[in-house]
């Protein structure tokens, strides 16, 4: 089972991969929404669409999860 998938199955969906400032930007606005909010390491071969400009920096970037806080 990948990452995503575990973290599907607890919940969590996928929003979008930023780095800073707009990564702390959004988390910030998922927050005010109410909602939870989880970061997960950038990880290429699991990113849907283009990230071949991501690659050459990876650890710049997080991916956002989200979920309804309960």
């Amino acid at each position: 089972m990948t990452r995503h998938e575990e973290l599907t199955a607890r919940g969590w969906h996928r929003q979008v991969t930023y780095d800073e400032p707009r990564l702390s930007d959004i988390v910030e606005m998922y927050r005010e929404m109410g909602m939870e909010v989880h970061l997960e390491p950038f990880d290429a071969a699991t990113e849907p669409g283009c990230s071949e400009c991501m690659k050459a920096a990876p650890d710049k970037y997080a991916t956002i999860y989200t979920r309804s806080v309960e």
